[in-house]
């Protein structure tokens, strides 16, 4: 279910913010046992460079991706762990 989940999170991100980076690490195992992890919803670290995420803030772009993973955010993954980053300040951190 975890692999099926990170594609389709894959899918929807990739779509909606055609991404310059995206990298999503299922860390549901770290956190076997959890509450969040007996209902099944998993955890994942994410970073995504988009041009979409120009001139926003750290909190609307979380607000953006969490918009867009819609139901998922309810029932699919319990914690997502979020590194959103525009081109520009991608650029200027590999420097």
């Amino acid at each position: 279910m975890s692999a099926q989940t990170v594609e389709r999170m894959r899918a929807i991100l990739a779509q909606g913010f055609q991404t310059r980076v995206l990298e999503i690490e299922d860390e549901s195992a770290l956190h076997a046992g959890h509450a969040g992890a007996r209902e099944g919803g998993g955890h994942y670290r994410l970073y995504i460079v988009s041009d979409a995420f120009e001139g926003c803030s750290r909190v609307q772009r979380q607000r953006m991706i969490y918009t867009a993973l819609g139901d998922m955010m309810k029932k699919d993954i319990h914690a997502l762990a979020i590194r959103a980053l525009s081109a520009t300040e991608a650029t200027t951190h590999e420097n």
